[in-house]
C-alpha cells in the first residue's frame, strides 16, 4: 500500500470509529436527554400517537386523553382544572410538561421501560398503542376541602397521612387552567404561558413543594424544641429570663414577643409556656444555648436541604450555617435566612405525629397498565428517625396544649371532641411587608391520621394585622375536619 492510500485509509478509519463513538453517545447515554428534550418534534409526535393513560383521584380522572380529527390524534383534557392543576401540571406541545404529568411522562406515555411487553404487543397486533395511568393518593374530599378553605388567599395546604406519607392534599393558590396548554393550536397555547408568566400573583408557581420559599416563623419553634429535648440538653420544665423586649448580642436589632410585651407572668418562662403562647425571645435564648450546630443537625435529620421525588422533585428547605449569634437567636423563631415549603413543614409535623419517624411523602398509590394490572406500587418508605418516640410523645403533649389551653395561641384550630396538636406561625418579611401566615399540626393526637401546613401569604389581605390564628389556623381545621369526618 503506498503512502497517500495509507493516509487515505487512516483518515477513514478515524472517521468511522468519529461516526460510531458519537452515534453510541447518542444511543446510549444521551437517548434519555434527547428523548425529554421539548424540542424534539419526533417525540413529541410519538407521545401524541398513543392515547396518554389517565391521572386518578379515587379511580376518577383528573387528567385524560380524548381522539381529536387532528396530526396529534387525542387532546389532553383535565376535567377539574383549578382544583388538581398543583398535581397534574399540564402536558402541553411546546412548553414541556409539569407535575405528574411531567415527572411520570414515559409511564403515562407508554414509553417505559416497564412497558416493554405492552409496546411489543401492540406492534404485533397492531393495536394502538396506550400509556400506563397513575393512580394518585390524594382524597377528593380532603382535596375539596382545602381549595374551598383557602377561597380567594395565595397559599398552600399540604395534608399527608403521617404513617405512610401519602399525601391527602396538595393545593396552591392561586391555580391555572391546564386546559389551555393543552390546546393543539400553538399560537393560543404560547398566548396563554405568556399570560401565567406574567401574572404577578404566579399562578404556575407550586408554592407547596417550590417557588420563592417562605419564613417559617414561630412553626419551627417545633423543631427547635425537639431539638433541645431529644438532645437531652433541656426538658420542657427548663425555664429562660422572660423581658419584654432583648437586644440581640453584637447588634443593634432588638426583637420582641408577638404580645410586646413579656411571654406571660414572672421573670422567667418555661420552653412548655413558650411553644404554647409562642413566643420569640425565649426560644432565641434557647436557640442560642443549643447553638448553630445541633440546630443544623436536627434541621438535617427532619429533611432540611433535600429534594423529594413526590414524584415531581421539590425544593430542598434550608437551615443557615456560618451564623453569628445574633443570626442564630433570630433563625431560632424561624427568621434571619430559615426556608421552608409547606411540604417540609408537614413532613416534619408528621415525623412527631408518627412516634418520631419521617416518612417519604409520595402522590403515586400506583401506576396501572391498560388492562388494569399494576406496573408499580407504592410502599411507605421510612427516611429516618430524627427524634425519640418520647421525644415525639412530649412533643404531642406541648402541641395539644398549644391548640386545646386557655391561653392557647393556635386555639382556633380547636375541633370539638377531638384532641388537635397544633402551632401557629406569623413570619416577618421585612419592615412595611405583610406577614406570612401558618399553621401546622395533626389529629387526632392520639392517633394521628393527618398531618397538615397550611400557609397563607400577603397577610392574607391585612399587611400585618392578620395572625397564624386568626387565617391559617381556621384552614387547617376546615380541612382536618373533612379528614376526621371520612
Amino acid at each position: 500500500m503506498n503512502k497517500e492510500l495509507r493516509r487515505v485509509s487512516v483518515v477513514a478509519l478515524a472517521m468511522f470509529l468519529a461516526l460510531f463513538v458519537s452515534t453510541s453517545v447518542i444511543q446510549v447515554f444521551a437517548v434519555d436527554a434527547l428523548s425529554d428534550d421539548d424540542r424534539n418534534r419526533r417525540t413529541v409526535l410519538e407521545s401524541y400517537s398513543a392515547q396518554r393513560g389517565q391521572i386518578l383521584v379515587d379511580g376518577v380522572a383528573v387528567a385524560e386523553s380524548t381522539p381529536v380529527d387532528d396530526e396529534y390524534r387525542f387532546l389532553r383534557v383535565y376535567p377539574q382544572p383549578e382544583l388538581y392543576s398543583s398535581i397534574t401540571g399540564y402536558f402541553t406541545l411546546n412548553q414541556g410538561s409539569t407535575g405528574v404529568e411531567g415527572a411520570l411522562n414515559e409511564f403515562l406515555a407508554g414509553q417505559a421501560n416497564e412497558q416493554f411487553l405492552d409496546q411489543l404487543n401492540a406492534l404485533v397486533t397492531g393495536q394502538p398503542p396506550q400509556g400506563a395511568s397513575v393512580e394518585l393518593t390524594v382524597d377528593p374530599v380532603v382535596q375539596q376541602a382545602a381549595r374551598d378553605a383557602l377561597g380567594d388567599l395565595s397559599g398552600s395546604v399540604v395534608a399527608i397521612d403521617p404513617a405512610t406519607g401519602e399525601i391527602l392534599a396538595m393545593v396552591s393558590t392561586p391555580g391555572y387552567d391546564p386546559n389551555l396548554l393543552a390546546s393543539h393550536d400553538t399560537a393560543s397555547v404560547l398566548q396563554s404561558y405568556d399570560a401565567l408568566i406574567a401574572d404577578p400573583n404566579a399562578p404556575l408557581q407550586n408554592r407547596a413543594i417550590g417557588g420563592d420559599l417562605y419564613f417559617p416563623g414561630s412553626v419551627f419553634k417545633i423543631l427547635v424544641a425537639a431539638a433541645a429535648i431529644d438532645s437531652g440538653a433541656f426538658t420542657p420544665a427548663d425555664a429562660f429570663p422572660n423581658p419584654a423586649s432583648l437586644q440581640l448580642p453584637q447588634s443593634t436589632n432588638v426583637i420582641s414577643n408577638a404580645s410586646r410585651g413579656t411571654c406571660g407572668p414572672g421573670e422567667t418562662v418555661t420552653i412548655a409556656d413558650a411553644l404554647r403562647l409562642s413566643c420569640n425571645i425565649p426560644f432565641a435564648e434557647l436557640g442560642l444555648e443549643l447553638g448553630e450546630e445541633t440546630l443544623a443537625e436536627y434541621a438535617e435529620g427532619f429533611g432540611f436541604g433535600e429534594s423529594y421525588d413526590i414524584p415531581m422533585g421539590t425544593t430542598a428547605s434550608s437551615f443557615p450555617t456560618g451564623l453569628d449569634d445574633a443570626q442564630l437567636m433570630l433563625s431560632s423563631f424561624g427568621q434571619f435566612d430559615v426556608r421552608v415549603t409547606p411540604l417540609q413543614i408537614a413532613m416534619m409535623t408528621g415525623a412527631v405525629a408518627n412516634g418520631g419517624n419521617l416518612m417519604q411523602p409520595t402522590l403515586v398509590e400506583s401506576i396501572l397498565a391498560p388492562d388494569l394490572s399494576t406496573i408499580e406500587a407504592s410502599q411507605p418508605t421510612l427516611l429516618g428517625q430524627p427524634i425519640s418516640g418520647s421525644t415525639a410523645a412530649t412533643l404531642t403533649g406541648l402541641l395539644v396544649d398549644g391548640v386545646s389551653a386557655p391561653d392557647a395561641a393556635a386555639s382556633n384550630a380547636r375541633i370539638e371532641g377531638v384532641e388537635v396538636a397544633g402551632k401557629t406561625g406569623t413570619a416577618e418579611n421585612g419592615a412595611d411587608e405583610p406577614f406570612t401566615l401558618w399553621f401546622t399540626g395533626f389529629a387526632p393526637a392520639d392517633d394521628p391520621q393527618v398531618a397538615i401546613a397550611v400557609v397563607v401569604e400577603d397577610g392574607g389581605g391585612q399587611g400585618q394585622s392578620g395572625s397564624g390564628n386568626t387565617l391559617a389556623a381556621p384552614i387547617a381545621k376546615q380541612v382536618l375536619e373533612a379528614v376526621l369526618n371520612r
